[in-house]
């Protein structure tokens, strides 16, 4: 593939993340507990992890991340959600690269361990572990959030398997 052609592409994943992330801060959806998030921007990462491999999902993340937080939140939200998709990513790379588990395994460890990113974040900025009393309520969320995005990424990554070998 051309770097041209490489740049466009990367550049619509950003977009789409970037989208589906502002999309998300719209709608009204409470479930159970403040911060439980679906994550669409992840269905993002999730796709171009199967897609196109590690180091493209952790540039199109990374850029999401500064872009996200940079327009719609502020310096502390770019941290934690750093923390949290750098973990996040790390363990679904290593997890997909041992073929531990299929997409929707992998995405649910994404959703988990994103969670865990933040609250060790958390518990570093307020210098206590405390934080960590909240975890089994996210740690559900992440589940569930994690195989809705696994069961879309998984469909979404097939359907573009004959896409790639045309670029």
């Amino acid at each position: 593939m051309s770097r041209t052609k490489k740049t466009a592409l990367y550049g619509l994943f950003i977009a789409l993340a970037f989208v589906l992330g502002y999309i998300e801060s719209l709608l009204p959806i409470y479930l159970g507990a403040p911060g439980v998030k679906l994550g669409l921007a992840n269905l993002v990462t999730v796709t171009v992890l199967y897609s196109l491999g590690a180091g493209p999902a952790a540039a199109v993340n990374l850029v999401r991340i500064l872009l996200t937080g940079f327009t719609f939140g502020n310096m502390s939200s770019v941290l934690f959600s750093a923390g949290g998709a750098a973990l996040s990513l790390f363990v679904m790379a290593a997890c997909r690269r041992l073929k531990l588990f299929g997409v929707v395994g992998v995405s649910i460890l994404g959703g988990v361990f994103h969670n865990v990113g933040q609250f060790l974040v958390a518990a570093f900025v307020v210098k206590t572990f405390g934080v960590f009393a909240y975890l089994p309520v996210l740690l559900a969320a992440g589940c569930g959030a994690g195989a809705a995005i696994g069961l879309l990424g998984g469909i979404i990554t097939e359907r573009l398997k004959g896409m790639w070998s045309c670029l």
